[in-house]
């Protein structure tokens, strides 16, 4: 019988610290047992999973496999896009999510190990998600767009992804992602902030963090925004205040929980439009990558992505 989708799969070997390219062929069995007909391409370097997509998508490919962490995910979900609107708005995405982090499958309930991510995709059942569009300053200082899925924040998020990034990440998402913070905050200095919410007035604030969140767990498991969904056509915005080295390892277990929102510290509500600019440097994090800084403006495009899910 014909396979019902035309599939890519591209694959980051790289990815969670090169143990992706070490079972990738154990990952293409399982992927071939279960879906039997698809075509390959490993990414070369960073950001060249976007065109891959994009050249897929428009040579007629309605499923792509993403097979690598959150940052390959994001730069794949990119090449789903054009000029704010999907190339195939019945092309769906798969993940096998192999990163460190691994954070936006949790938000899903999409399993961490291979075999049984590759079930899920077999089984082809979707929901349709909203996703994000970011315009920052880039590190050569030209602005630049970018399309995001799970989470993008300004502030301490973005000196953490950087730190963790150039570092080992062996210990795994948990470890590497908590030992980054805490040796962040040690010498991190809270951000003043003017923020413009929808059509709300501009307020200044002076914040450690920003979450602009789609899903809700970013950090290597960390629950920022509890009550984010996907699929409700609106930001969670999260802002941890004043918080610094103590204030973290006091309240550390509440944000890896989810039971932090309730803390005098933390403001949370809802936008689908969001202006942030700073007369401070403050890097951003946008789905683990650490891609420039602010001023940024963030824009929900609601029902644009076509996700397999259990």
């Amino acid at each position: 019988m014909k396979e019902r989708f035309k599939t890519f799969v591209i694959v980051n070997p790289n990815s969670a610290n090169k143990r992706t390219g070490k079972i990738w062929p154990d990952i293409k069995g399982s992927l071939t047992e279960a879906i039997n007909d698809f075509e390959i391409a490993f990414t070369t370097g960073p950001y060249t999973a976007p065109d891959i997509t994009r050249q897929a998508i428009k040579s007629g490919v309605d499923r792509i496999i993403s097979v690598g962490g959150d940052g390959t995910l994001n730069e794949i979900v990119n090449g789903f896009f054009e000029n704010d609107k999907p190339l195939n708005p019945e092309a769906v995405l798969g993940v096998v999510s192999m990163g460190t982090g691994s954070d936006f499958i949790k938000t899903l309930g999409l399993p961490k190990p291979y075999q049984d991510a590759v079930q899920v995709i077999k089984q082809a059942k979707t929901r349709t998600l909203d996703a994000g569009k970011i315009r920052f300053m880039s590190h050569a200082g030209e602005e630049t767009t970018r399309y995001f899925i799970n989470i993008a924040d300004a502030g301490i998020g973005g000196e953490t992804v950087d730190r963790v990034n150039r570092t080992t990440k062996v210990f795994g998402g948990f470890v590497s992602f908590l030992w980054g913070t805490i040796l962040t905050l040690i010498t991190y200095k809270n951000k003043n902030i003017t923020i413009t919410l929808d059509n709300n007035a501009p307020y200044n604030a002076e914040i450690n963090m920003l979450a602009i969140a789609n899903c809700q767990f970013f950090g290597g498991g960390m629950h920022i925004a509890p009550k984010a969904d996907p699929c409700d056509g609106t930001f969670d915005i999260v802002t941890i205040g004043k918080a610094g080295f103590i204030d973290f390892l006091r309240n550390s277990s509440k944000i890896y929980k989810g039971t932090h929102i309730n803390d005098p510290m933390i403001g949370y509500t809802h936008a689908r439009h969001a202006e942030l600019t700073s007369k401070d440097r403050v890097l951003l994090d946008v789905d683990g990558e650490q891609p420039g800084m602010l001023p940024a403006t963030f824009d929900l495009l609601p029902g644009s992505i076509k996700v397999i899910v259990p």
